[in-house]
């Protein structure tokens, strides 16, 4: 069903624009005017979106979406979409006029696109739960979330829970992201500036050791055999290191290879610490809203399970559901499995007894994302200096490596 943008006056003379859906232009206008809008101007979206593209048609005779060519839906647009729905719940608007009120807003065509297909299906009288569930913007949690609060007659108050969700979590992913930018462009610049090195300024200088015949240093010619190396066996280099990494995403895909490899990442120095920390404030984060909006514990297991991203993590909550389901605790299994912290069990076993799960889940979240960002910002701190030795130690080397030979021609001259 294509989408229409809409130019024109309500009863009170008021000018009014929007977008909707319909099956024709005139099918629109007679809805527009059943709810008191007079349209001057209808025009289809995507045509007034994409301009001179209009009538353009891909190979199999369909019109090209350029929109959703060039545009993302993030975390970020779900949360703020999600928020404002909940808002127009909480104010006593039915779902539809919700929707509606909701597509307006959207800037994101793709996420308007799809909003518009679920306000249809919700329509024709599908559950919101069910509509989202056809859309992969849309997560196993909230879909589940939705369908809860769809359950429990408390939609507004599990959306306002899962905006606030996805907002923290779009916020600690940004900061993640921020934090790591900085060394990660420094490398970039520090490798870039060996290669032209190596491949422009090396090669010259190496011609004119090799006319005058000088006796070269060691470090002087390992610099020139690297150099030759990369000049002349780049296509090779780039082979080779292309075959480790398909190798490497083939071994991971593989069961036993994917079990090594996650073991392997919380093993490893500095890296394991942050990234079990980031994975224990995901479980407590994702488990204490999932809980909270009335999805059921050992279904909540389930979804969590499936977002830790981590094969021995997987493995140690599939223990915990398996012995939740035969009557016991959460926090006994947890701590039986080695993988997560003491503080996290007692917390959890504290909040078991105290019948305060949820609460003291998202107390858990809270301090171990606010770790997350600590401990970043501290490896970020010694990052920056440490980068600073290699490229200067490499560019040293570099430098010593040129000057001896020259040095020795002087000396020579003399």
């Amino acid at each position: 069903m294509p989408i229409y943008e809409y130019h024109g006056y309500d009863l009170k003379g008021k000018s009014v624009k929007g977008s909707r859906d319909a099956d024709s232009v005139k099918a629109l206008r007679v809805l527009l005017k059943r709810e008191g809008v007079l349209a001057t101007q209808i025009d289809e979206a995507s045509s007034a979106s994409t301009g001179k593209s209009k009538g353009k048609k891909s190979f199999w005779g369909q019109p090209i979406r350029f929109e959703a060519l060039f545009s993302r839906v993030s975390t970020a647009d779900i949360a703020a979409s999600t928020r404002q729905l909940g808002i127009l719940l909480q104010s006593g608007v039915p779902l539809v006029d919700s929707l509606n009120a909701l597509i307006d807003q959207i800037q994101n065509q793709k996420l308007r696109r799809i909003f518009s297909e679920i306000r249809s299906n919700v329509n024709e009288g599908m559950s919101l739960a069910n509509a989202l569930e056809r859309h992969r913007a849309f997560t196993v949690i909230y879909v589940n979330m939705v369908r809860a609060g769809e359950s429990s007659g408390a939609l507004e108050l599990v959306l306002e829970r899962l905006s606030d969700y996805l907002e923290g979590q779009a916020q600690l992913q940004s900061k993640v992201l921020s934090a790591m930018t900085y060394p990660l462009v420094m490398a970039l610049v520090a490798f870039s500036i060996m290669v032209v090195m190596l491949t422009t300024v090396v090669p010259r200088i190496s011609q004119i050791f090799i006319k005058a015949k000088v006796p070269l240093p060691f470090m002087t010619r390992f610099l020139i055999g690297i150099s030759h190396l990369i000049s002349d066996f780049w296509w090779l280099i780039l082979l080779v290191l292309g075959g480790f990494v398909y190798a490497l995403m083939v071994w991971k895909k593989k069961p036993q290879g994917r079990a090594r490899w996650d073991r392997l990442r919380l093993r490893v120095p500095i890296v394991g610490p942050i990234t079990q920390l980031i994975s224990v404030a995901r479980f407590s984060r994702t488990l204490s809203t999932l809980l909270a909006s009335g999805v059921p514990l050992l279904q909540s297991l389930q979804i969590v399970r499936n977002l830790v991203a981590n094969d021995v993590l997987e493995k140690a909550i599939d223990e915990v559901r398996d012995a939740v389901r035969e009557g016991e605790d959460i926090a006994t299994p947890l701590k039986r499995s080695g993988c997560f912290p003491p503080m996290v069990t007692h917390m959890i076993a504290i909040g078991e007894k105290s019948g305060q799960l949820e609460g003291m889940l998202n107390r858990v979240a809270i301090t171990y994302e606010q770790q997350v960002q600590l401990k970043i910002t501290t490896l970020t701190s010694l990052l920056e200096p440490i980068m600073i030795v290699i490229m200067g130690g490499s560019v040293g080397f570099i430098v010593m490596a040129i000057l001896t030979p020259i040095m020795q021609m002087n000396s020579l001259v003399k």
